[in-house]
């Protein structure tokens, strides 16, 4: 069972521009949460692994900074934020009023009270069924041509009301995207998502 903390430990938190996937350009709170053990090789956020490195922060805190922004929408992110119970947190964003999403490779347990659940597996670390079932869009960053058959592999676990995306790794996209797009135009029940906050350079 998680441990039920009255903090967590928070890398960065900020309000911007949703960048990717279903959501991408609605306005945003950002949470990053400190702490992965799933070891992307290609993480842009290696600085998130450490959750020592980073301060912790109250739940109360945490909930006032999107409420004080005058944000809508907050996403929990990491690192893996499932690595934690969600539950508290999420139970007094929604209290506030906000309408609450988790970016996650699944790989813990589920935990928390959410509108929208965004769920990316990744190779390292293999996730659970039990998030698969909860997601509301499937979105699985390809790295080479092999991840287009592992992308499919987790069609069968998420319900058919999921909505299903591919995302090129950042730093390959110029090798991936041409492969992507073909593949979409061949599989029209998949979607392309793109870092487009890193297009608009933002956080």
């Amino acid at each position: 069972m998680l441990e039920v903390k009255t903090q967590l430990p928070v890398m960065e938190h900020f309000y911007t521009v949703q960048g990717e996937g279903a959501h991408s350009g609605v306005a945003a709170y950002f949470i990053r949460l400190g702490g992965c053990d799933v070891g992307c090789v290609w993480c842009d956020v290696k600085e998130s692994w450490d959750a020592s490195a980073h301060p912790s922060f109250s739940i109360s805190d945490i909930v006032s900074w999107p409420v004080n922004a005058g944000a809508k929408t907050v996403v929990i992110t990491g690192g893996e934020p499932l690595m934690y119970d969600l539950g508290p947190l999420t139970f007094e964003l929604k209290n506030a009023g906000l309408h609450v999403h988790i970016e996650t490779s699944g790989a813990h347990p589920y935990t928390g009270h959410f509108d929208w659940v965004t769920f990316s597996p990744k190779k390292f670390k293999a996730p659970l069924l039990e998030v698969a079932q909860q997601a509301h869009e499937l979105k699985v960053v390809v790295f080479n041509k092999s991840d287009f058959a592992w992308a499919e592999s987790f069609v069968s676990q998420v319900n058919e009301h999921c909505q299903l995306y591919l995302q090129p790794e950042w730093d390959k996209q110029e090798l991936v995207l041409p492969l992507i797009i073909d593949y979409v135009k061949q599989h029209p029940q998949w979607r392309i998502s793109l870092q487009t906050h890193k297009y608009m350079n933002i956080p």
